[in-house]
C-alpha cells in the first residue's frame, strides 16, 4: 500500500462497519416483514464489513511497521477566521493497535453471535447494534481533536445503552441501561467541562497541537497552576464512568443483563477501553500536572483492590467477570497515573483477548445450561449449579481454562507479561499502590480460578437439587416443588448432602447457594413459556459442547491469549513514549537473537518471583477450597477451616461473603444518600411549590372569587340604590367629624 495513499485508505475502517449498521437499521425499520427473510444477509453483511475493516487495519499496521511514520489528515468542518474546527483521521501506532484490537475483537463476537441469537427476534436489530457500537469506537480511536473524539464517545455510550437494554421488555434490562446511561452522563458532564476549559487555555482542539502549547504554557508559567490543575482532572470524570472506575463502577455488573456476546464486545474492546484510550491520548499534558497525576492513580488504585474483592464470592458467572473486569481496568489507571502509560496500554490489549474468551466461553455455557434447567438467568448463570462441564464441553473449558490462566497472572500467557511490568512500575512510584496491585494479584488468581473451578470441574450439580420452576399462570412467583404443590412462602433446595430453605438464602445464612426461583421469562423471547422439565428427566440431562460458529471464536480468541504478551517483550527497549507500544507488538523474538532474549525472559521471570507467588497461593487457595465440588464449595470452606481457627474466620469469611454479594453495599449508600437524598429534596420543592407559589396564587384567585360572590348578593341591579350609595359616598368624606375634648 503506498504511503501516500493510507489516509484514503483509513476512512473504510469506522466507515464500513458504519454503512453496514445504519443499512440493517434502515431495513429493519421501513421493511420489517422482508427482514425477517434476509436476516442472515443481514448477519453475513455486517460481519463482511468488519472484516473489511480489520483487512485495512492490519494493512495500516504493516505499513507503520515499515515507516514508523505519523499521519494525520484533516479538512475544515468549521471555517471561520475565530473558530476553526478540522475534522479526519489520526494514524499512529496508538491508533493501529486499539484498532486491531477493536476489529478482531468485533469479528469474533459477530461470528459467535450468528449462533447464539439464531432463535432471537430482534436478530437483525441485534446485528446493527454491534456494528455502530464498532464504528463509534473505532471514529473516536481515529478522532485527531477533542471534540471529535467527544462526539463518538456519545456514539459509545448510546450504543452501550441499547445494547444493554437489547431485551428491554424484561424490567431488569430496562432499569440496567438507564443506570449506564445515568451514570456515564456524570462523567460525561465532567469531561465536557474539561475540553471546554482545555480549549480555553490552549486556543485548539487539536490532540498534538494542545499538547505542546499546553506543555509549552505550564513550563513557562503563563498558565495559573491552581487553574491548570483544576481544568485538567475535569477530563478525567469521563474516563472514571466509561472504564467503571470508583465511584462510577456501579453501573458494570448491571449490564450483565444485555446478550452475553455483547459483554464481551463492551469489556474487550470497546466501552470500558474507551477511558483507557482517552486518558493515554491526553497523558502528555496531564504529565505535567502532579495533583491530576496523583487524582489519576489513586483513583484506580482505590478501584483495583475493592474490585477483586467484590468478585470473591458472587455466584453469578457474569457478574464475577463484570467486577474482574473493574479490578482490571483499575491496574491500568494508576499505571497511566504513574507515567507508566505503555504497560497500561499493554495491559489494554492483552486483557482484552483473554477477557472476550472469557464471557464467549461464558456465554457458550449459559446457552448450554439454558437447554438442562430451561431459561432462567439466575439458573442457568449461577456457578454452583454447574460444575464437570469441562467434561461435557473440552473445547469451551479448555479456552476459559487459557483466559483464566492468563489473567491469573502465569507466564507465559498474554497477561502476565503487562501485569508484571504495571506491578513492577508501581512499586518503584509508590510503594502503597505496589502494595494494592500485588495483593490484588492474589486475589485475582483465587476468584478467577475460582470461578473455573466452579463451572468445569468437579461434579455436574444442576440435576442434583431439587429445585423449582415458575406458574406462567400467575402473576406471583408461586413455587413448584418436584413432587407437584405449591409452596409460597419457602423453597426447599435439596442436594446428596444438604438441605437448605429458600427463606434462609434470602437472609443469607446459607453461603453462595442462590435464589433458585424462576422468574418469569422476557416477554417476546423465544424461550418464553417453554415448560420446565420435572426432575427425573432433567436427570437424564447435561450440557453439550456448543456448535462451530460459537466455538470457533473461542479457538482464534485462545491464540492472542497465549502469544500476545510474548510480543511485547522488548529488550533493546527501543522508541521514547507510546512508540514503544507499537515497538512491542511487532518486536516477535527472533531465532537468531534466542539467546540474548532468553536472558531477558529469565531476568523478567526472575524479577517477577514476588507475584508470581501471590498468584500460585491464590490459586492454592482456590484449589484447596473448590477443587473437589462434590458439595456446595463454600460450605465445605467454611467446615474445613471452622475448626481450626474457630469462629473468628468463619466470621471473617462471612463478612467477605456479605460484602462481595451485597456489593460492597455501595449501590444501598447510593439509593439511601443520593436517591433517598433527591427524592426528599424533590419533595420539599414540591410542598414549597404547592404551599407557598400555588398557595399564594390560588389564594389571591380564591379571595377575588369570594369578594366577588359576597358583592353579587348585595347587589340589586337597580339605577335608584346605586345612585344612593354614590351620594352618601360623596357626602360623608365632606362632612365634618367632631373630634371630642382630650380629658
Amino acid at each position: 500500500m503506498p504511503v501516500e495513499l493510507s489516509n484514503k485508505y483509513a476512512c473504510f475502517i469506522p466507515l464500513c462497519p458504519l454503512v453496514a449498521s445504519r443499512l440493517t437499521g434502515s431495513l429493519s425499520f421501513f421493511f420489517p416483514k422482508a427482514t425477517r427473510s434476509l436476516r442472515r444477509l443481514c448477519a453475513t453483511f455486517n460481519t463482511f464489513s468488519l472484516a473489511t475493516a480489520m483487512s485495512v487495519s492490519f494493512a495500516l499496521f504493516r505499513q507503520q511497521a515499515a515507516t514508523h511514520s505519523i499521519q494525520q489528515y484533516l479538512w475544515a468542518r468549521i471555517p471561520r477566521s475565530d473558530f476553526r474546527l478540522k475534522i479526519g483521521f489520526l494514524i499512529d501506532p496508538l491508533t493501529l493497535a486499539m484498532s486491531i484490537s477493536v476489529t478482531t475483537a468485533g469479528i469474533s463476537v459477530m461470528v459467535y453471535s450468528d449462533s447464539y441469537m439464531c432463535h432471537d427476534q430482534g436478530y437483525a436489530r441485534f446485528y446493527a447494534y454491534p456494528s455502530l457500537f464498532a464504528a463509534s469506537m473505532l471514529g473516536l480511536v481515529f478522532s485527531p481533536n477533542l471534540i471529535q473524539i467527544y462526539v463518538f464517545w456519545e456514539l459509545v455510550g448510546m450504543c452501550s445503552y441499547l445494547l444493554i437494554g437489547f431485551w428491554f421488555a424484561r424490567s431488569s434490562a430496562a432499569n440496567a441501561c438507564q443506570k449506564a446511561f445515568v451514570t456515564n452522563r456524570i462523567g460525561d458532564f465532567g469531561l465536557l467541562l474539561g475540553v471546554s476549559g482545555v480549549y480555553w487555555i490552549t486556543g485548539s482542539s487539536e490532540i498534538f497541537e494542545l499538547c505542546d502549547r499546553f506543555v509549552e504554557l505550564n513550563s513557562n508559567g503563563v498558565i495559573n497552576p491552581i487553574l491548570a490543575n483544576a481544568i485538567a482532572p475535569l477530563l478525567f470524570p469521563g474516563p472514571v464512568a466509561k472504564s467503571a472506575q470508583f465511584p462510577l463502577h456501579v453501573w458494570l455488573p448491571d449490564a450483565m443483563e444485555g446478550p452475553t456476546p455483547i459483554s464481551a464486545l463492551i469489556h474487550a474492546a470497546t466501552m470500558v477501553a474507551a477511558g483507557i484510550f482517552f486518558t493515554a491520548r491526553i497523558f502528555n499534558p496531564i504529565s505535567t500536572l502532579p495533583l491530576a497525576m496523583h487524582i489519576i492513580s489513586w483513583v484506580g488504585g482505590v478501584t483495583t483492590l475493592p474490585g477483586a474483592t467484590l468478585a470473591l464470592a458472587q455466584k453469578d458467572l457474569k457478574r464475577g467477570l463484570a467486577y474482574s473486569t473493574m479490578s482490571q481496568l483499575g491496574y491500568m489507571v494508576p499505571a497511566s497515573g504513574i507515567g507508566a502509560s505503555r504497560p497500561a496500554l499493554f495491559h489494554l490489549i492483552t486483557h482484552a483477548y483473554s477477557k472476550a474468551s472469557l464471557f464467549l466461553g461464558s456465554g457458550s455455557v449459559i446457552h448450554s445450561m439454558e437447554k438442562v434447567v430451561g431459561y432462567s438467568p439466575t439458573r442457568s448463570q449461577n456457578m454452583f449449579l454447574m460444575g464437570g462441564l469441562r467434561k461435557h464441553m473440552p473445547i469451551t473449558g479448555t479456552t476459559s481454562l487459557l483466559g483464566t490462566l492468563s489473567l491469573c497472572g502465569i507466564p507465559p500467557l498474554s497477561c502476565f507479561w503487562s501485569k508484571d511490568q504495571i506491578i513492577a512500575e508501581s512499586w518503584l512510584r509508590s510503594p502503597y499502590l505496589g502494595l494494592a496491585t500485588s495483593v490484588t494479584a492474589g486475589l485475582t488468581a483465587f476468584y478467577t480460578s475460582r470461578i473455573y473451578l466452579l463451572t468445569f470441574e468437579g461434579n455436574f450439580r444442576a440435576n442434583q437439587i431439587n429445585y423449582v420452576g415458575f406458574n406462567n399462570s400467575s402473576p406471583s412467583e408461586e413455587i413448584i416443588t418436584s413432587w407437584g404443590g405449591t409452596q409460597p412462602e419457602s423453597l426447599t433446595i435439596q442436594t446428596s448432602n444438604n438441605v437448605t430453605s429458600a427463606t434462609d438464602v434470602e437472609q443469607g445464612r446459607i453461603a453462595e447457594v442462590g435464589n433458585l426461583v424462576n422468574p418469569r421469562p422476557p416477554e417476546g423471547n423465544p424461550l418464553c413459556g417453554k415448560a420446565i422439565q420435572s426432575n427425573s428427566k432433567r436427570n437424564l440431562l447435561h450440557p453439550q459442547e456448543s456448535n462451530f460458529c460459537m466455538v470457533l471464536p473461542l479457538i482464534a480468541l485462545a491464540i492472542p491469549t497465549v502469544f500476545a504478551g510474548l510480543t511485547g517483550v522488548d529488550s533493546t527497549q527501543r522508541g521514547t513514549g507510546l512508540d514503544l507500544l507499537f515497538d512491542w507488538l511487532i518486536s516477535i523474538p527472533s531465532f537468531l537473537e534466542a539467546n540474548k532474549h532468553l536472558e531477558n525472559l529469565t531476568e523478567i521471570l526472575t524479577s517477577s518471583t514476588p507475584s508470581l507467588s501471590l498468584s500460585f497461593i491464590g490459586l492454592l487457595i482456590s484449589f484447596k477450597a473448590y477443587g473437589q465440588t462434590d458439595k456446595l464449595a463454600n460450605a465445605k470452606f467454611s467446615e474445613k477451616y471452622k475448626s481450626i481457627n474457630g469462629n473468628l474466620l468463619n466470621t471473617f469469611v462471612s463478612s467477605i461473603r456479605d460484602w462481595s454479594i451485597n456489593r460492597g453495599y455501595i449501590d444501598y449508600y447510593y439509593n439511601t444518600c443520593l436517591v433517598g437524598g433527591l427524592n426528599l429534596v424533590s419533595k420539599l420543592v414540591l410542598y414549597f411549590d404547592q404551599w407557598v407559589i400555588d398557595g399564594f396564587i390560588n389564594g389571591t384567585g380564591a379571595s377575588s372569587l369570594l369578594g366577588g360572590g359576597s358583592l353579587r348578593y348585595e347587589k340589586s341591579g337597580r339605577i335608584s340604590h346605586y345612585l344612593l350609595g354614590l351620594v352618601i359616598g360623596t357626602i360623608l368624606p365632606a362632612s365634618p367629624i367632631p373630634i371630642p375634648p382630650l380629658p
